[in-house]
């Protein structure tokens, strides 16, 4: 009842609200809450075709159409993902350690394993990268912060034995979502953006808010209606209202849905299998858009699995 009254009064003080679906577990409930409380059907949804997508999530859409009986508009990318990959770079590991990669790379960087200040010297235009580099990001007792390198072990160590021979980027990303609302709420003046972050979900963007709502910036406001929900609030909404989710999840057993293929998934391996069996040609389409990238995430984690089965190993070069 809280999340129906907080949603019902946040939506009825705009003119013009837009709530991104995504075919989602999250996107779904989020829908149905906002269908609920919309009495005058003002909200504007919106789809972002990032350009590699499940034919199970657009079936998926065409059932939440009639379902709700609304339109759900395609945004197409401002750049769609093989071609941002392409021109900027490939994802690995996370969005965060893809934009530092990235912005070491344009500094041309030795991946060299040198205190900050002398690295400084070398790369004066790339601070914040080094930073991460030399886990500067910390506090003053030693602790290591999630944007320190420390934080996924034996990243450095990896890197530094096994320099990438491919750029590294997380503007996929970016000119494939980001980009592209902005563009959609741009376009169609909208004053509310709605979208189904939850804090639970965690990751970077999840902790770069404290709460559900923020208040116009970049002449917009940020609604997440989802944003305290639990994943046992999730299981009890569904049975409550009789949720029904994608094929991603039904059939194919997948946990989530993000950008097919991504090699940010955690469960990469068997997203991979997943499209193998049950959708083929786009499995065959990632590989050819991430191909880098997959084998070298693979490599990495199993260099990382050697190190922690050998408590860091004698040296490096063992490994190598």
């Amino acid at each position: 009842m809280d999340c129906f009254l907080k949603a019902s009064n946040i939506i009825e003080k705009y003119k013009k609200p837009v709530c991104s679906i995504s075919g989602g577990k999250d996107s779904d409930i989020m829908l149905d809450i906002i269908t609920k409380v919309d009495t005058q059907h003002k909200v504007m949804y919106v789809w972002l075709d990032t350009g590699i997508e499940y034919q199970a999530t657009k079936n998926h859409l065409e059932y939440l159409k009639q379902k709700y009986n609304i339109k759900i508009h395609i945004e197409k990318a401002v750049k769609p993902i093989p071609v941002a990959c392409k021109e900027y770079g490939y994802p690995f590991v996370s969005k965060h350690i893809s934009e530092m990669m990235y912005r070491l790379q344009k500094h041309n960087f030795q991946w060299e394993d040198e205190p900050f200040e002398s690295l400084i010297v070398k790369y004066p235009k790339c601070k914040s990268a080094l930073k991460w580099w030399t886990n500067q990001k910390g506090n003053m007792q030693g602790k290591i912060s999630r944007f320190d390198i420390a934080y996924n072990k034996y990243l450095k160590e990896f890197i530094i034995t096994n320099p990438p021979n491919f750029r590294i980027s997380n503007k996929c990303c970016e000119y494939a979502k980001k980009k592209a609302s902005h563009l959609y709420s741009q376009l169609n003046n909208c004053d509310l953006d709605i979208v189904g972050i939850r804090k639970a979900e965690g990751g970077a963007r999840a902790g770069s808010y404290k709460n559900c709502f923020t208040n116009n910036t970049e002449d917009i406001s940020h609604y997440r209606p989802l944003f305290w929900f639990t994943n046992e609030d999730k299981k009890v909404y569904d049975r409550l209202f009789n949720v029904v989710h994608s094929d991603c999840y039904n059939l194919y057993g997948l946990k989530r849905t993000g950008c097919v293929g991504c090699p940010f998934g955690r469960d990469l391996e068997n997203e991979i299998e997943v499209m193998k069996k049950y959708e083929p040609k786009l499995a065959k389409a990632a590989n050819n858009i991430f191909k880098e990238s997959y084998e070298y995430t693979k490599k990495y984690r199993q260099f990382a699995a050697y190190m922690k089965a050998n408590k860091g190993g004698d040296s490096i070069a063992k490994n190598d």
